[in-house]
């Protein structure tokens, strides 16, 4: 990609957060990205008529990141070779021994001292593990896929949506989402079941696919010109949760998407894989590089929360497709917002905990916004609790996390 204008295909633009900013930063690599980054305050959620309503990320100052992929694998790859990395593009890996710490590729057999598999969602490394004694392993998709489509920027490059936001357009089973890029341009993926009605199948024909998108999506369909070619011609993906123990065998280590690809409703998978290299990174310094004690100490030590963030993400979904347009759901928020307000070390809502506070642990978050929702659950069933809620005794509210 550094070679060549071509565009890399399908593929859901990067949000980068807390937990990867400050383990780009470990590696002097968090300035280096700010040309490619554009902040976003808010959701921006967008109803049958185009009418919006706004959701705060977190509180003043509290942003996530909308990144260019390319952008940052350019940064990456370039920071990598100064430091001696040699990069071999095309080289399909054909075998691994794990006894022997060998990996054959199209140019040959290479041994190593440790192979690092951080080879995706789809990894060859893990494939071979896979066929090894007492090696677990999960593979699960959900019903919905993905497709790209783009809404070009307007007249001088201007954004046609509010800039540092990302966009929703929530329908319940479904939705649509927009993230900008550098060029004025939106990044819009529709999330859609593969099958149903409606569905990806059931849009069989251009007559359909227009009738559904005017009606459905009005407002961001007037801003997509060719929408229909793209929703013809762009891929269709899936998107699939994996969960595997051991991430070790002998010398060869799974780390990132390739231990814990998870769907990416969080924004949370690269951030979780850069906070994996922060993790093994502090391990190395704790044990003066003793790799021995280190690989199993890490994978003991992220395995929970890799399984935490991949369940928070598929949780995820469901909050964006069907609740954040919702009343209810709103004043939820509202509620808890006032209750960090009042109390911001005893009560931090769920989504702050994963995208801003870094020193919290995903599985911690997890089991904590657990214990929210319970609470929240009977606050929200008080008698005429939207006119009555900014009386609330928020004090015994927070309480009863510590009891």
């Amino acid at each position: 990609m550094r070679a060549s204008s071509a565009t890399a295909g399908k593929s859901i633009n990067l949000a980068l957060s807390n937990r990867g900013l400050r383990a780009l930063e470990e590696v002097g690599l968090a300035e280096k990205m700010k040309p490619f980054i554009i902040p976003l305050h808010k959701r921006v959620m967008h109803n049958l008529t185009g009418a919006l309503s706004f959701l705060p990320y977190g509180t003043q100052g509290q942003y996530i990141n909308s990144t260019s992929r390319s952008g940052l694998n350019i940064v990456l790859m370039d920071e990598a070779e100064l430091l001696g990395a040699e990069i071999h593009f095309s080289q399909r890996i054909h075998h691994i021994d794990l006894e022997k710490t060998q990996l054959t590729v199209e140019s040959g057999t290479k041994s190593f001292d440790l192979i690092i598999g951080a080879d995706g969602a789809f990894s060859a490394v893990r494939g071979a593990m896979q066929i090894t004694d007492r090696f677990n392993y999960d593979q699960r998709y959900i019903q919905h896929g993905y497709k790209e489509l783009t809404l070009p920027a307007g007249q001088n490059q201007n954004f046609q949506l509010e800039k540092n936001a990302l966009h929703i357009w929530p329908r319940e089973s479904f939705m649509l989402i927009a993230l900008p890029n550098q060029d004025g341009s939106f990044t819009c993926t529709l999330f859609f079941p593969f099958e149903g009605a409606p569905s990806f199948k059931s849009l069989d024909t251009d007559q359909k696919i227009l009738k559904f998108f005017q009606e459905t999506f009005p407002d961001a369909t007037a801003l997509i010109p060719n929408f229909l070619e793209e929703f013809n011609n762009n891929p269709t993906a899936s998107l699939v949760t994996v969960k595997c123990y051991p991430w070790v065998k002998n010398n060869t280590l799974l780390i990132g998407d390739a231990a814990h690809a998870i769907v990416p409703f969080y924004g949370q998978g690269m951030n979780a894989g850069f906070e994996d290299c922060s993790v093994l990174n502090d391990l190395l310094n704790k044990n003066s590089d003793d790799w021995d004690n280190v690989l199993p100490a890490f994978e003991e030590l992220r395995k929970p929360d890799a399984d935490a963030i991949a369940q928070l993400a598929l949780d995820n979904f469901i909050e964006m497709r069907d609740l954040v347009g919702d009343a209810d759901f709103l004043l939820r928020k509202k509620i808890e917002s006032k209750l960090h307000q009042l109390f911001p070390d005893k009560w931090i809502p769920l989504y702050s905990m994963v995208t801003f506070h870094e020193d919290i642990r995903y599985s911690e978050a997890l089991t904590i916004g657990r214990n929210q929702k319970t609470i929240m659950d009977e606050v929200m069933s008080t008698p005429n609790v939207e006119a009555t809620w900014e009386k609330l005794d928020f004090k015994k509210i927070v309480d009863r996390l510590s009891s």
